[in-house]
């Protein structure tokens, strides 16, 4: 514990039953589920809620499937082999079935889904901007007090070690907020480390962080190398249309083995030269569902002249870690609770192990586990906050957070060199996607010094302070990342060893993660299963 409350300075102070930190689909849906629990409830967003993070400028898919046992058993199979068989059946069932309500709410609530040619509603995408434009106001009905531009920094904790609520900045008004709460939900989304990714550069692994300060511990870390093509000059990062894509390299020689977009393949090549890509094979027909679909892909070229469909386009991978990836802090019950008494994780902040194992990609799973984790979350946290009595006080409340909030011996915090220094590390595909122990070693050599500097650095400057914390966080997740992946001496979902190309039935486990000084990594069994695992 580093301060008591006492010793911190929060010019404004609020007293809610549940606290929930982070404004995107998950967050949305926790406030709303315990607002209609009877809960007295804050949101606090880093940005805007209804406008920031990865759902808010896009469109997605959504794990929407009608309630036929025939569909349902389909459905839970299709991603067995590419997730590594981690997928536990009775998880996939409850988000199949909390999906399937909540999408047919939003539709009572008055979400514009389209209908097919029979009259049909298709339920099975979201346009972002419709849908977080949707919860806010939903989240605004239901009572809930939202703070917007009000980053959280640490969680508070009482005498016995149980969340007792948070403390942040108002960056637009310059003061600090303090809430008390005996049930806080960390819906802060993944990490995606700044790399530029649409929507992702509020992403940094705050809610890692601060749960860890807190006691809480992860799962799954090691499926954090989520890379997903980009143009160089722009950040979206929607990787569907390159499947009508040719991709060449500087003197226009096609690829071998990259159409469809076969990422391994695309990352060997940029090890070696650049990489263009083409989308020219798409009929003029399909041209103009794409650009009905996701128009926002269009507009960096539209932007810049470039037609991408008779043009080459110079293309990247951008790490998007954890936000596609599957690893997240542990949740220990239905209610989406973490090991942290009162504290409790949803969407991208949580693992989605349980239901994807070791891979995800974009919208789909990650949709439906975001409203569906939310749900329960914000339920379970309500539920807390009932039995622990809101109005009994704890006798002390003390700060959880430390680096870049504690002071140190006279060493200045500067967080944009820790945050290169942890992107050097995560960044090159030779050291994240495709992975090695010796050179994980070397990073995690690289990343622990890194961690131990913060560590007894000064407390960040109140302007520098967010920037600080993100830093922080980043560098403590790319080491539970590693240290995870160096764990796991198997190829299996999207963490692919160099070193140990293949698939060992005998390591279908999970691994969990913790510890900040000193990380620590230890094995969990999977859910048993009565398919048979096929190695890759």
């Amino acid at each position: 514990m580093a301060n008591a409350l006492s010793n911190a300075a929060g010019s404004i102070q609020f007293d809610a039953d549940v606290l929930v930190i982070g404004g995107g689909p998950a967050g949305s849906w926790a406030a709303c589920s315990a607002a209609s629990a009877g809960a007295r409830v804050i949101l606090v967003d880093k940005g805007y809620c209804g406008s920031s993070g990865a759902t808010a400028p896009s469109g997605t898919g959504v794990w929407y499937v009608q309630p036929d046992a025939a569909k349902r058993e389909a459905a839970m199979a299709s991603r067995d082999a590419l997730g590594g068989f981690l997928a536990d059946r009775s998880w996939m069932r409850r988000v199949l079935d909390r999906t399937y309500d909540n999408v047919n709410l939003l539709a009572e609530w008055g979400y514009p889904f389209p209908s097919d040619e029979t009259g049909q509603e298709r339920r099975t995408n979201l346009k972002g901007p419709e849908y977080m434009r949707l919860m806010r106001r939903r989240v605004r009905e239901a009572g809930v007090k939202i703070l917007d531009h009000s980053p959280a920094l640490e969680l508070l904790v009482d005498e016995n070690g149980a969340v007792a609520g948070a403390m942040g900045v108002r960056r637009q008004e310059g003061e600090n907020w303090v809430v008390r709460a005996p049930a806080v939900v960390i819906a802060t989304g993944g990490c995606a480390f700044l790399s530029k990714a649409l929507g992702c550069n509020v992403l940094t692994g705050d809610g890692h962080l601060m749960a860890a300060e807190a006691g809480a511990d992860l799962s799954g870390m090691e499926f954090s190398n989520a890379y997903a093509i980009s143009p160089a000059s722009a950040s979206v990062t929607k990787t569907l249309f390159y499947n009508w894509a040719s991709f060449t390299d500087e003197d226009g020689h096609p690829i071998p083995g990259a159409s469809g977009h076969h990422r391994s393949v695309i990352a060997k090549a940029l090890l070696k030269h650049k990489v263009y890509g083409q989308i020219d094979r798409a009929d003029p027909g399909t041209q103009a569902a794409m650009r009905l679909a996701q128009p926002n892909f269009f507009l960096p070229f539209d932007r810049a002249g470039h037609d991408p469909f008779t043009q080459r386009f110079q293309v990247i991978l951008r790490l998007e870690g954890t936000v596609r990836g599957t690893g997240g802090l542990r949740i220990t019950d239905n209610s989406c609770a973490t090991s942290v008494p009162g504290l409790y994780a949803a969407g991208d902040a949580a693992t989605r192990e349980l239901i994807c194992g070791g891979f995800t990609g974009g919208g789909s799973h990650n949709a439906a586990w975001a409203m569906s984790s939310g749900f329960w979350a914000g339920a379970g946290a309500a539920d807390h906050a009932r039995h622990r009595g809101t109005r009994a006080q704890p006798r002390q409340v003390t700060r959880a957070g430390g680096v870049a909030l504690t002071q140190g011996p006279n060493r200045p915090f500067d967080p944009e060199r820790a945050t290169r220094a942890v992107q050097d590390e995560v960044f090159p595909y030779d050291k994240n996607y495709f992975r090695h122990g010796a050179v994980l070693g070397e990073s995690l050599t690289r990343l622990d010094g890194l961690w131990h500097k913060l560590r007894i650095a000064d407390a960040a400057a109140p302007e520098n302070v967010v920037k600080a914390r993100e830093a922080a966080a980043m560098v403590a997740t790319a080491r539970w990342m590693f240290r995870s992946a160096l764990a796991r001496a198997e190829t299996r979902g999207m963490h692919k060893r160099e070193d140990y190309p293949n698939q060992d039935a005998g390591q279908r486990h999970y691994l969990t993660s913790g510890g900040l000084d000193e990380v620590w990594t230890s094995t969990r069994l999977a859910p048993a299963r009565d398919d048979v695992e096929v190695a890759a």
